[in-house]
């Protein structure tokens, strides 16, 4: 899929749980396929925290 005729970049968006004790494992592994961390909040328990990725359509 190419980019819109008007030059806009489009992207696609993820959410992912996290594990507070291997949080750099799951990031690092989600930017190796080209996503990019937006945020990270809170989860629904203390141990967890949820991210919010982006990356560019191709």
């Amino acid at each position: 899929m190419s980019a819109p005729e008007s030059g806009r970049r489009s992207f696609e968006y993820a959410t992912v749980p996290l594990i507070t004790h291997a949080t750099k494992q799951i990031l690092d592994t989600w930017g190796e396929d080209g996503w990019e961390l937006v945020q990270v909040v809170p989860g629904p328990n203390p141990e967890q925290l949820v991210a919010y990725l982006k990356r560019e359509r191709a």
